[in-house]
């Protein structure tokens, strides 16, 4: 493994929501050619005050993390014995173990739920912490079992705006050439609600115009570099969060980007990705648009 090669960090807490995380992350590691590194985040270092004195025995904590580590890893393997597994128990917060990893990953891996008490949110607190604060892009694994299996051989790109959108399409691009598939790109319109009745039709077919334009600006410099990427390209009224949670349930990966909000540390996740990462048919990548 040369050290331009990132990996493709897992967050694994021993949830079967996270076992279904690292499925999905070895056939995504095995397609791109990358090492993965399945990470435990866990604090009981911190309790202990470090390592535990000579002769005492571990902490039962430290031998669940262990053995939940391990159970990825030898999963992990038995799935794909030609992808590279590391594994990594970090004295931390799982959400922050996950976003620092992130400083040197392909992308990171979570499940939608964790096993804590939270099991009852549709997502869990710390997919959710790590989609808003990473540096990378953030997979979040759900969906129906033909969306996690990639057998739909689609992906959907949820297109905003240029401020939060030039990452996520190169990212899309590169995930629909790595798996030759078709690339679904969709920019959701509104018409303002102060249009007059009788100028609805003109005003429409100038939303729909302008949203095409936009799409076709924005996909411009992707297409060149990705020559074999098959796109189909559509501009469609209504919102957003809606038109894509639809649309997911054709395709294996919807793919959005998110924006850095002003003077705050992390990103601005949307009503769009909210509303993804909460009723997807398939895995959300959320992708950072870089300062």
């Amino acid at each position: 493994m040369g050290n331009m090669t990132l990996p493709l960090v897992v967050g694994v807490d021993g949830s079967d929501s996270c076992l279904r995380a690292v499925d999905w992350a070895v056939a995504e590691a095995a397609r791109h050619g990358l090492p993965l590194r399945l990470v435990y985040g866990s604090l009981w270092e911190r309790y202990e005050g470090g390592l535990p004195p000579v002769g005492h025995e571990r902490s039962s904590e430290q031998v669940l993390a262990e053995h939940i580590v391990a159970a990825a890893a030898d999963r992990a393997a038995r799935r794909d014995t030609e992808v590279e597994v590391m594994t990594d128990i970090l004295p931390e917060d799982a959400a922050d173990a996950l976003v620092r990893a992130g400083d040197h990953a392909f992308a990171l891996v979570t499940g939608s739920r964790g096993r804590g008490r939270l099991q009852g949110m549709l997502l869990g607190s710390v997919g959710l912490a790590v989609a808003a604060r990473a540096p990378c892009p953030v997979v979040v694994v759900r969906g129906d079992p033909a969306g996690l299996a990639g057998t739909h051989e689609r992906i959907l790109l949820g297109l905003g705006d240029a401020e939060t959108g030039a990452e996520a399409v190169r990212f899309a691009f590169h995930e629909a050439e790595v798996r030759g598939c078709v690339l679904d790109v969709v920019r959701a319109w509104r018409r303002p609600a102060h249009d007059r009745i009788g100028a609805r039709a003109a005003t429409a077919d100038a939303h729909a115009e302008r949203a095409s334009v936009l799409l076709d600006d924005l996909l411009g410099d992707a297409v060149t570099a990705y020559p074999h990427v098959r796109t189909c390209r559509a501009a469609l009224e209504g919102m957003a969060g809606r038109i894509l949670v639809d649309r997911s349930a054709a395709a294996d990966l919807v793919i959005v980007g998110a924006g850095h909000r002003a003077g705050l540390l992390g990103l601005q996740l949307g009503r769009v990705s909210h509303t993804l990462l909460h009723h997807a048919s398939c895995p959300v990548a959320v992708v950072p648009q870089r300062h």
